[in-house]
């Protein structure tokens, strides 16, 4: 069969750029090999979502005397929260189902792969049928999965990914999470808040190491707070699995160190899934484990393209969808604008909550701004302070000399809800001046952001 634009991959990348070329009047068809909505429906954003709520719920009940509320002993019930993860993950891929049909995207079932002459292999059944598909465009959208390294391989059981790490079958008393980006971060945060004795290990000074200096010192507080152990600056040796227990041994400034752990979970990054796709076959090139693309997501041979985790830049959901709509649209021949990656929003779901975009202070200084910052914290929030969430700060960077906003970086109960405000205003190149003067409902965590503008440029009342 031909199709005028054919995705292999179904993720929030690959589902979304099939659904928008479809409703420009392109012929569609999507490869998928597993779950449709890929891993961030099925093994990542939102089945982790639905862990993280229930880890909420607990600790509601576990502080409900702080609201005045008497409540009976409460414990998790481990399986009964994987369920409930995993069936929330099962409705919305079915959700994608039926957004797919609705659109008359054509669902192929199998292991996709390129080849030369503009051609969609696709590998499927037992039987290792093999069926060949040709489009006028084909775009490459395959993901990534969770990095292995040498040192301590996954094994599925002892030494885990982020995929086994949300339905393990039964709760482990103690566990090593090394990695704190977001994804270590949130399983350690959900871990530690049922009961597990959690131990986070970071290689860098900080954890949450792409964020603002200020974010990730308050998040390790509140960690610690929680309960859990967190090391930085410590690098995993290795890891013997050959016991009840894992030895894992960490190497920090003080010398070695081991600690002994139920399972260990590898969250170190992501791997992307170039191989076996046909890319050498059909001559697309890499760089560093990436395929390489210009700035529309095309690749250096024609008719090809390449979006999402497999691409240079942030491995993000929200990222993978937009540069999908970019993508066909220009296939299109629409105007579309290029993608503004330094405007892209990232968000950790712990408790706190992260959310930041643009610069950290420390950016914007070794740019060589000169820089108004301001800062709010919520104990200063009545919200907040009535939610019985104090916890964390709004922190804003501005240039001194022109009034950009250069970066916004907040810690808080919903703050993932709040970013969106400052990446709408900087896209629009709102100014401090605009925020302050743009009137925010109180009582709102949001109103924090005003105040922390009104606190950059010496204005704030509430501080």
């Amino acid at each position: 069969m031909n199709y005028d634009i054919i995705v292999i991959g179904s993720g929030p990348g690959g589902y979304v750029a099939a659904i928008r070329a479809a409703q420009l009047g392109f012929k569609v068809a999507v490869v998928e090999r597993a779950e449709l909505g890929g891993i961030c429906l099925n093994w990542g954003c939102i089945p982790t979502k639905a862990l993280l709520k229930s880890a909420q719920v607990f600790n509601y009940l576990k502080h409900a005397s702080d609201y005045g509320i008497t409540a009976g002993e409460s414990t998790p019930d481990f399986e009964a929260i994987v369920k409930r993860s995993r069936g929330v993950a099962d409705q919305m891929s079915k959700g994608i189902q039926f957004l797919l049909k609705k659109n008359k995207v054509d669902v192929i079932v199998g292991t996709g792969k390129v080849l030369p002459g503009k051609i969609v292999s696709v590998e499927a059944g037992h039987a290792a049928s093999v069926q060949e598909y040709t489009a006028n465009h084909i775009i490459i959208a395959t993901g990534a999965r969770s990095r292995d390294f040498p040192n301590f391989r996954q094994d599925g059981k002892k030494i885990i990914g982020y995929r086994e790490a949300m339905s393990l079958p039964k709760q482990p008393k103690s566990m090593v999470v090394v990695g704190s980006g977001a994804i270590g971060s949130e399983f350690a945060y959900f871990y530690n808040s049922i009961g597990t004795q959690v131990t986070l290990i970071e290689l860098l000074p900080n954890v949450v190491p792409l964020e603002d200096e200020d974010v990730s010192k308050t998040l390790a507080r509140e960690f610690k707070k929680a309960g859990m152990t967190v090391i930085t600056g410590a690098n995993v040796e290795s890891v013997d699995t050959k016991g009840k227990l894992c030895k894992v041994t960490i190497k920090t400034k003080k010398g070695d160190e081991i600690i002994d752990a139920e399972v260990v979970l590898s969250a170190v990054g992501v791997t992307a899934n170039i191989e076996g796709i046909g890319l050498e076959e059909t001559g697309i090139k890499t760089e560093k484990g990436k395929v390489v693309v210009d700035d529309f997501y095309k690749t250096n041979v024609d008719g090809y393209y390449a979006i999402g985790d497999i691409v240079h830049g942030p491995a993000l959901a929200h990222v993978a969808s937009h540069e999908g709509i970019i993508c066909v649209e220009k296939i299109a021949g629409r105007d579309v604008e290029s993608m503004d990656y330094g405007n892209i929003p990232a968000c950790t779901y712990t408790r706190p909550e992260i959310a930041s975009v643009g610069m950290t202070e420390q950016q914007a200084k070794d740019a060589g701004y000169e820089i108004r910052v301001g800062k709010f914290p919520f104990t200063a929030s009545g919200k907040a302070t009535a939610a019985g969430s104090r916890e964390g700060f709004v922190k804003v960077i501005f240039d001194a000399k022109y009034g950009e906003w250069l970066g916004a970086h907040l810690i808080g109960d919903n703050v993932t809800e709040m970013i969106a405000e400052v990446v709408v205003a900087r896209k629009l190149e709102t100014t401090g001046k605009e925020i302050i003067e743009s009137v925010h409902p109180h009582p709102t965590m949001s109103e924090a952001i005003m105040e922390a503008v009104a606190q950059a440029y010496g204005e704030c009342v509430h501080l």
